[in-house]
């Protein structure tokens, strides 16, 4: 029999044939082979063909006990368990970065500059929930956290705060997510609920009538007559369909429609349950033609962008055409800000990531990941929207898919949940955790685990030393997973017929890296365009991105690996020859490098007299 295995940035696939009925033998003898090509990059006429990659065949099937090298991954963190860094301390970042929800329990500056520490890469304020006030202190406060650019310590001793040995030029640059309501279907206020407290009981096998009129909603909904604020709801719906009720609390069977204007749906109910006040409704299966932004949202997004957020997490995204809604009303809102002095034109507008929670955003994703800057799996609503035994199968199709495209994605929803009441995660959290970071997810998410949990310190520490295990297991011991994610991009890009200058020097960074076994690469950008391709040949190393401006190297924090640091003058100092030694010498003085490590620097450099257009350069050295 014959086995095949596809390497990547090979032109054509390895080829080991083996006629012996002995698996292990098999599957050994092509490993060790495979790992011979990879280890020496041998380029051999006929089926083997030079990859571009290593890894060590120890540990795999050979029919002999193997040895677990499972080292704790909390003495892989870069932070002390005081949460102090240590410029002595060598940086060692993971890849994949945490979103974490600012909220009431992590807010306040103690606890937000321990979160920061902790690994907290993007903030997500969550817009359903905050106020005006929240929003401004959480902002203020997270400027305040340093994390470990305060390391950085510049020749001007004017730069330095007193008494703490802290950078007063070299801030925080970990970014900010607005995350919007979204146009969601809602239940209308019950009779009598004066406090907003107030529930009915609904039981199982009870008829209750759906209604869109204003009387119901001015009168106040009772157990069987549930005002529902969507006026088309009766022309979206047919009989046997499911609607339910906060987040499935409550299973409804649609079993009559009234047609015509305002009409009502008639249901049973499956299960019995209480209901509240403006609780949330899905419709499983059905096609809305709900708006991309409530008037809510068009007021939360103009307002983040006087805040300079960087990105939009826009709710319930359904197809292409909401992103392009979205992003032509930001255009407006920048025209708008600038004439009220509050916005400078040609500063870049938020990223929007589109976040994926319906049947209609699954069967519309190729065309909105295209328009999209990055994709949020939102398995909340996701897993009420479609059977939840099919929610990881659509995570795993939706990151692919983002790989290939090479656009960030995040991975979002009760990843630790039981952390918001406990000290420790259960086994199948650590399990999730892990497997998103197997899939080639760029980030993953905490929601109420850091906005109103108890322990929001710990879990982001945890989901920190989660990342760390799984990075290291994938790289020391396990590669596929990896290597598939980038070769997932490689295939893209050649359908796309991506042959730009800056794709080919990625390609060769990467390469060069792993065979020079690179601790970093470091990357000179002012438009971000060079560390996200790098990124998305995946490279088990830090990619360490040198912007001049502030927020281009916040919209670069969402990216897999890399690690964007502001210097507004390091492209225009130095000279095009020096730049290299002097990002060396920046990344030294963070930590990033040490002495006697090898690095790759990459740079755009602008057109010259013998040369009309832009061309990227590539150069190893070795720290000094």
């Amino acid at each position: 029999w014959e086995i095949k295995a596809r390497f990547l940035s090979c032109s054509a696939p390895v080829v080991i044939t083996n006629r012996s009925t002995n698996y292990n033998e098999t599957i050994t003898m092509l490993l060790s082979k495979a790992a011979i090509v990879l280890r020496t990059q041998a380029r051999v006429t006929g089926n083997l063909v030079a990859p571009c990659a290593s890894f060590s065949t120890s540990s795999i099937v050979s029919g002999k006990k193997s040895s677990f090298d499972l080292p704790d991954p909390r003495n892989l963190m870069s932070y002390q368990a005081s949460l102090d860094y240590s410029a002595a301390q060598k940086w060692n970042p993971q890849l994949s970065k945490i979103v974490a929800t600012i909220g009431p329990t992590s807010e306040q500056l103690p606890v937000m500059k321990d979160v920061v520490r902790s690994g907290m890469r993007i903030m997500r304020l969550n817009f359903s929930h905050a106020t005006v006030e929240e929003v401004e202190l959480r902002m203020t406060n997270l400027q305040a956290s340093k994390g470990r650019h305060s390391l950085f310590h510049p020749e001007s001793d004017e730069e330095i705060v007193a008494n703490t040995g802290e950078s007063s030029v070299h801030k925080n640059v970990r970014a900010v997510l607005l995350d919007t309501r979204g146009p969601e279907l809602r239940t209308g206020k019950l009779a009598g609920d004066v406090s907003g407290h107030e529930t009915v009981q609904i039981e199982s096998g009870s008829t209750v009538t759906l209604c869109v009129t204003d009387d119901v909603r001015d009168n106040g909904s009772t157990a069987s007559h549930l005002y529902i604020d969507y006026p088309k709801l009766n022309r979206c719906l047919s009989p046997g369909m499911k609607v339910l009720l906060d987040d499935g609390a409550i299973i409804l069977t649609v079993i009559e429609i009234e047609h015509g204007g305002n009409g009502t749906v008639t249901c049973t109910a499956d299960n019995s349950g209480e209901i509240r006040s403006r609780a949330g409704v899905n419709l499983p299966g059905a096609v809305t033609d709900l708006p991309a932004m409530s008037d809510k949202d068009r007021v939360d997004i103009k307002y983040g962008m006087t805040k300079d957020v960087d990105y939009v997490a826009a709710s319930f995204i359904q197809t292409a055409d909401g992103v392009r809604e979205i992003k032509a009303y930001m255009e407006q809102c920048a025209k708008e800000l600038a004439d009220e002095g509050k916005w400078e034109l040609g500063r870049p507008l938020p990223l929007i990531i589109s976040k994926i929670e319906s049947v209609s955003g699954l069967n519309n994703f190729d065309d909105i990941l295209e328009e999209s800057d990055g994709i949020m799996v939102a398995r909340g609503d996701l897993g009420v929207e479609i059977p939840i035994q099919q929610v990881t199968n659509a995570q795993k199709e939706m990151v692919a898919a983002c790989n290939a495209a090479g656009k960030p994605v995040i991975v979002a929803t009760q990843m630790l949940e039981s952390m918001a009441k406990n000290p420790r995660p259960t086994r199948a959290e650590v399990a999730d955790v892990t497997n998103a970071i197997y899939d080639g997810a760029d980030c993953v998410m905490l929601s109420g685990e850091t906005a109103k949990g108890k322990y929001p310190v710990q879990v982001v520490q945890t989901m920190n030393e989660i990342i760390a295990s799984a990075e290291r297991f994938t790289r020391s011991t396990m590669p596929m997973p990896n290597l598939m994610a980038r070769e997932r991009f490689v295939q893209g890009q050649a359908e796309r017929g991506d042959n730009s200058v800056d794709a080919a020097v990625a390609k060769a960074a990467m390469t060069a890296a792993e065979e020079r076994n690179a601790a970093a690469i470091i990357v000179l950008t002012s438009h971000g365009v060079l560390p996200r391709l790098i990124a998305s040949f995946r490279p088990n190393i830090p990619i360490v991105a040198f912007c001049p401006s502030a927020k281009v190297a916040r919209q670069l924090m969402i990216h897999r690996g890399i690690h964007p640091v502001h210097h507004a003058d390091l492209l225009t100092d130095a000279s095009g020859v020096k730049r290299p030694a002097k990002a060396i010498q920046y990344a030294k003085q963070f930590g990033m490098v040490v002495e006697g490590d090898n690095v790759v620097v990459v740079t755009r450099e602008t057109a010259c007299d013998e040369l009309t257009h832009d061309f990227a350069s590539m150069k190893l050295a070795t720290v000094p």
